[in-house]
């Protein structure tokens, strides 16, 4: 399949927003209940919220330049029903509203559970829905997997540990440490489970050949012409148009930036990282999840590449 920038980012974004107030909202609660110790300032959440609505915000406004038109995007709620996109514009909202509430809860020195728990149960459902829309698509085989929403969900909760590793070093060091030793935790099991979706997906068994598809059953079936003489929408919107080596570039990008790099720095630094490394961290791991999710929207195979398949 195509992939789609304006996915990627939102995908992307709002997955390190929604796993930034999962961190957030843990270390919340376990700090009221005198579990963890000494408490962070309200300034720890208030800045965490500030950063997770910017991240949801901007990934919102990359989400509006995948619609044809934008001033109607209010009708894609309409299906809630039987659209898991319509879920995912429904809980978007809500999710970033519970962040303010919350946000503005700490910053008024009444912060109480109930924002907090709404925005990390919203958050957990953004990450079904979004994961969903994909997952359910039967056509495209690659994407049909319960893999797919627990891999949104992973490098989503990856990436917010590592940048709450960086807002804790810079407003709450005695949590630094620990949050780094879980953000390499989370990015390992991120790692793995997206390994073996590419894993599976890179072995999964054709249902359909082109000698199927003819009825012929000779072994060797060369197509010399993609069927027509220009493009279409077809060959635009159901195939990436890269060559194999460049699909392969970008698996080589995500593993590097997006585990690889982390996780040495990680293990390198220990409880030393500091919240500028952290940062830096953050953004070539971001790097990494942009081209991890530019190579899941690639590996999708629509069935009808079977015929365009010469458009490679």
């Amino acid at each position: 399949m195509h992939p789609p920038w304006s996915m990627i980012f939102f995908t992307t974004l709002a997955g390190a927003a929604q796993g930034l107030m999962l961190v957030l909202v843990g270390i919340d609660i376990g700090a009221s209940l005198g579990h963890l110790t000494p408490a962070p300032d309200s300034s720890f959440y208030v800045v965490g919220a500030a950063l997770a609505l910017l991240l949801g915000a901007f990934g919102l406004v990359a989400a509006t330049f995948h619609l044809g038109h934008p001033l109607r995007a209010w009708r894609s709620a309409a299906m809630w029903r039987t659209s898991w996109l319509s879920r995912e514009v429904i809980v978007l909202p809500a999710f970033l509203a519970c962040v303010a509430a919350w946000g503005l809860s700490h910053w008024w020195a009444k912060a109480t559970f109930g924002w907090g728990i709404a925005a990390a149960v919203l958050a957990l459902v953004l990450y079904l829905c979004t994961g969903m829309i994909y997952a359910a698509v039967k056509a495209i085989r690659e994407w049909a997997t319960p893999l797919t929403p627990w891999n949104y969900m992973l490098l989503g909760i990856a990436s917010g540990l590592m940048l709450c590793t960086a807002l804790a070093a810079a407003l709450a060091p005695s949590f630094a440490a620990d949050l780094a030793m879980a953000t390499l935790v989370a990015t390992l099991i991120g790692g793995v489970s997206r390994g073996l979706t590419l894993w599976r997906n890179l072995t999964l068994p054709p249902k359909t050949t082109t000698q199927t598809a003819l009825g012929i059953r000779h072994p060797r079936i060369v197509q010399t012409s993609q069927g027509m003489t220009a493009g279409s929408f077809g060959t635009r919107e159901f195939f990436h148009g890269h060559t194999p080596w460049q699909v392969i570039g970008m698996r080589l990008c995500a593993l590097v930036f997006g585990l690889i790099a982390p996780v040495a720095a990680l293990v390198v630094l220990g409880a030393g990282v500091t919240a500028g490394v952290a940062l830096l961290l953050f953004i070539v791991q971001y790097f990494g999840l942009l081209a991890e999710r530019w190579s899941f929207f690639a590996e999708g195979q629509h069935p009808q590449n079977l015929y365009h398949q010469r458009a490679a």
